[in-house]
């Protein structure tokens, strides 16, 4: 199956099923998880896609981006997380901070339904 018609098939499940999703967490099960998967990431190896990965800040501890997903045990993506209802663009800072301790260089933030995508080409950590 291409991937146009897979990405055809979860749009149709996010607008079937997006009134009963409640929380974040369902969120990332019934929308976010798929993606990644259709992406070609196996979402059950904790390995390649890892989530609630560990992102300290400074004296901030405990910053946890929602999924690292990790090629060669290096991280390349990260996604952060909102629930379907919540504006994703309102949370760019969130996913900034994410890449001045990671080495990834593509992150993405979404609430399920939005999807931006940010990559660090123009400075090294620093999302462009």
């Amino acid at each position: 199956m291409d991937l146009k018609l897979k990405l055809e098939q979860l749009h149709q499940r996010v607008v079937g099923l997006k009134d009963q999703i409640n929380t974040e967490e369902a969120t990332k099960n019934a929308f976010v998880m798929p993606f990644i998967q259709i992406l070609g990431y196996d979402i059950f190896n904790p390995t390649e896609v890892i989530p609630e990965h560990i992102c300290d800040i400074g004296t901030k501890k405990g910053e946890k981006v929602d999924y690292v997903i990790r090629n060669n045990n290096e991280p390349i993506l990260i996604f952060e997380c909102k629930h379907w209802k919540e504006n994703a663009d309102a949370h760019n800072s969130q996913l900034h901070r994410y890449y001045h301790v990671s080495k990834a260089r593509f992150g993405v933030l979404t609430n399920g339904t939005v999807y931006n995508f940010y990559t660090d080409l123009e400075k090294p950590n620093i999302m462009d």
